[in-house]
């Protein structure tokens, strides 16, 4: 496309209507037929936007000037919001966000795969819309992002934060004081660790300098009991520095059960550490899903909202129609929780999984369990499901937000399983699988599950069966 057939420039202003939602959470507009999507819009909000990224099929934009709202619009009520990246759909009230997420599975389904009458069912909605996260991870710099007001206030130390990002910087830290997705409790956590830090003299790490001891807090805390772990990551193995704070916290918190300090001393901006020093309790804490109980450690996964995993996963067990005869695989089994669930309908359960210590925690959780009619297999999906011999009856794939690899969906057209539960947390990724699978399976029942509320990320449970 030449220049002169650009309908935007780069840096320039421009009126428009936002007519939809895409994935990803920004408003989709258009001029002379050039999708334009912006930041923080919703349909039927008309605005005025400049533009800041220009590509030959599609503009970014962000609002300047909201000149008539739309509808759906409602006050956030965090005042972080215009800011964070955390809640990107705060700004619309509840029953509308389960009406775009319906939508949007609908529409990937329909534009990237090509299905033209496939009924997606009401989404499942998450029981509360905020204080649902059993994990928020924080980051502590010494460059602070200053909101509009903090501007003027020469009391506020700009080479301390903890907080979150804000979207498109690296490094620097929107500092908050509360965080509305995680428990009261938890917040109180993240203020008490912040004064002391600043108090003490603990030095917040630079991303820029690699200077500096804190780098990230991770709170954890069960839905079961609501047992909170505090995870502090460092960037140098000094845990007699935390001792003090490690006292104090879990003196103040009865709650707080586990103490744990991560060391990175890597230039990897992650949450975890080579080496882990326990300051306080024990290195786990216990949450609950469905009967079954697991121990979650500092850099074990699991579902982040713990309520609606069971949800989800009893939709899988519900779409996988199994009985005492059925053999099932499970891809991407991670920890082993839903091969567990599955295993309690099933003769007997497969788990493959690359990662090795997730493979290594999946053996503990099905033996602390008792479940012995489970198995895990450890290594690249594409080797190890080659060299299983007993074909599945059931396949359950539960892939990364990337989907499947196209090889191990053509794989699964190979083995031939009579049903097929797909559950994804991408339905852009899902629809280009699902279209791969269409000559030989169909689609019957699409559910999605509102896992995470106040953003626009959405699971969807897919059920499919061999054509005959």
């Amino acid at each position: 496309m030449s220049e002169k057939k650009y309908p935007v420039k780069k840096g320039k202003e421009y009126e428009l209507t936002i007519e939809r939602l895409a994935f990803g959470g920004q408003g989709v507009s258009r001029m002379d037929n050039y999708v334009i999507f912006v930041k923080r819009a919703l349909p039927g909000d008309q605005v005025k936007v400049k533009i800041i990224k220009r590509k030959k099929d599609f503009a970014e934009a962000y609002v300047t000037e909201l000149l008539e709202p739309s509808k759906y619009r409602v006050e956030p009520s965090c005042k972080y919001f215009d800011w964070c990246g955390g809640c990107t759909w705060q700004n619309m009230g509840y029953e509308n966000q389960l009406y775009f997420k319906r939508q949007i599975v609908a529409e990937s389904l329909e534009r990237i795969g090509g299905f033209e009458k496939v009924t997606v069912l009401p989404v499942i909605p998450s029981d509360t819309f905020f204080s649902y996260r059993n994990k928020m991870e924080f980051s502590f710099s010494d460059r602070r992002w200053l909101l509009p007001e903090e501007l003027n206030q020469p009391h506020i130390h700009r080479d301390f934060a903890l907080g979150l990002h804000v979207p498109g910087t690296f490094d620097k830290i929107l500092h908050v004081e509360k965080c509305l997705l995680q428990s009261e409790t938890a917040n109180q956590v993240l203020n008490f660790i912040s004064d002391y830090a600043q108090n003490n003299h603990l030095s917040p790490y630079g991303i820029r300098s690699h200077q500096g001891f804190l780098r990230f807090l991770v709170i954890r805390e069960s839905a079961f009991n609501h047992e909170l772990m505090v995870n502090l990551v460092t960037a140098s193995d000094e845990p007699e520095r935390l001792k003090d704070l490690a006292k104090k916290l879990a003196a103040k918190f009865p709650h707080v059960v586990s103490i744990v300090n991560n060391v990175n001393s890597r230039l990897a901006q992650i949450a975890q550490g080579e080496k882990e020093n326990l300051l306080y309790g024990q290195p786990y804490i216990t949450d609950k899903i469905g009967p079954f109980l697991f121990n979650i450690s500092a850099n074990s996964f699991f579902q982040t909202n713990t309520k609606q995993a069971e949800k989800l996963y009893q939709k899988a067990i519900e779409f996988a129609e199994l009985d005492q005869n059925a053999v099932v695989w499970d891809l991407y089994s991670g920890t082993g929780s839903i091969s567990i669930f599955l295993a309690q309908k099933a003769k007997k359960v497969i788990g493959f999984e690359a990662v090795a210590s997730a493979v290594k925690d999946a053996w503990q959780n099905a033996r602390e369990h008792k479940v012995n009619n489970v198995e895990f297999v450890e290594g690249d999906l594409l080797q190890t499901m080659a060299k299983v011999s007993k074909r599945p009856e059931v396949i359950v794939t539960d892939p990364p937000r990337s989907g499947m690899h196209e090889k191990v969906v053509r794989l699964i057209k190979k083995i031939g399983p009579r049903t097929l539960v797909y559950v994804s947390c991408n339905p852009t990724t899902l629809a280009r699988d699902l279209k791969i699978l269409a000559d030989k399976y169909r689609i019957e029942k699409v559910q999605p599950v509102d896992m995470f509320p106040q953003t626009y990320h959405i699971e969807t449970v897919v059920q499919l069966k061999k054509k005959s």
